[in-house]
């Protein structure tokens, strides 16, 4: 599997823990933080005509996810933008932010500025100072997020595509109920992970490590966040390098039975190409 550069970072959130009573006795709060006024599951569109999804986590960490542009994107990632941000007053700023995109302009510097109303509405601009561009985009709130999550419901086997800025790769992925992932694609590359729930929305903490031989992430371990949309049965999976400059992305649709994986793999690169799922290459200036 080639997968290079790509896509998105990720920070793993933890539940906090909470301090001392009285009497020289000590209890721990293991209840998720407070959620924070931005956070949830946002979907909508750019004023570039692409379709967008974004995950604003507990701790401000963001995701970004692009569809390719026109009038029929598929379903499929073209891009995805990822940082952190600070919420406050129905303000959402974020200055770090990477736009990791798959049509051929690699990764590049973006910062984000929104306007948000819980749970209603996200809304904003997203500036590319060495483009000197700006692309705004308008989102609503999708209950969907507070959905618990389940290792029950995620277990399963997908077929679908995995991407990175200029590759692409058909690839199986498999999760046990306990978690446990393991995928290969048809490049010989094999990875195996975990995803567990995460401390709060509908997501999984994602950790990916890559076995060598076929795979351009050699053997280095990425993390990220899955995403598993069950009316869709489409899995999502996103990871990064801490330097953000290697990653991977992989989108699967769930399989309803058991199936050898050799003709699922010749048939998932014929069927997406047809639907648009792989990718489309468009040679333009801007990110989204």
């Amino acid at each position: 599997m080639t997968v290079n550069k790509s896509l998105i970072a990720v920070l793993l959130m933890t539940a906090g823990l909470g301090a001392c009573g009285g009497g020289g006795s000590v209890s721990f709060n293991t209840s998720p933080p407070p959620a924070g006024p931005s956070e949830g599951l946002w979907q909508g569109s750019t004023s570039s005509a692409r379709t967008i999804t974004t995950f604003v986590l507990d701790n401000g960490v963001f995701w970004i996810l692009y569809s390719g542009s026109g009038p029929n994107p598929g379903t499929g990632i073209a891009g995805l933008i990822q940082g952190s941000g600070t919420s406050i007053n129905g303000s959402f700023s974020s200055a770090d932010a990477k736009d990791v995109n798959l049509e051929g302009q690699g990764i590049g510097a973006a910062t984000v500025s929104a306007s948000y109303v819980a749970k209603t509405s996200f809304n904003g601009t997203i500036f590319y100072p060495n483009l000197n561009q700006t692309v705004s985009f308008a989102s609503n709130y999708n209950i969907a997020y507070e959905q618990a999550p389940s290792v029950a419901t995620l277990a399963g086997s997908y077929t679908g595509i995995a991407s990175t800025a200029g590759a692409t790769d058909a690839a199986i992925v498999r999760i046990d109920a306990s978690g446990n992932l393991n995928g290969i694609g048809t490049s010989g590359c094999q990875f195996a992970g975990t995803a567990s729930p995460h401390a709060r929305g509908n997501l999984y903490d994602l950790s990916i490590t890559f076995k060598g031989g076929a795979c351009s992430n050699g053997s280095n371990t990425l993390t990220g966040i899955a995403y598993y949309d069950a009316a869709a049965r489409r899995l999502y999976n996103v990871a990064l390098n801490s330097e953000r400059s290697s990653g991977f992305i992989y989108v699967g649709l769930k399989l309803m039975r058991r199936a050898d994986p050799a003709p699922l793999l010749s048939h998932s690169a014929v069927q997406m190409r047809r639907t648009g799922w792989l990718p489309r290459k468009v040679y333009c200036h801007q990110y989204i």
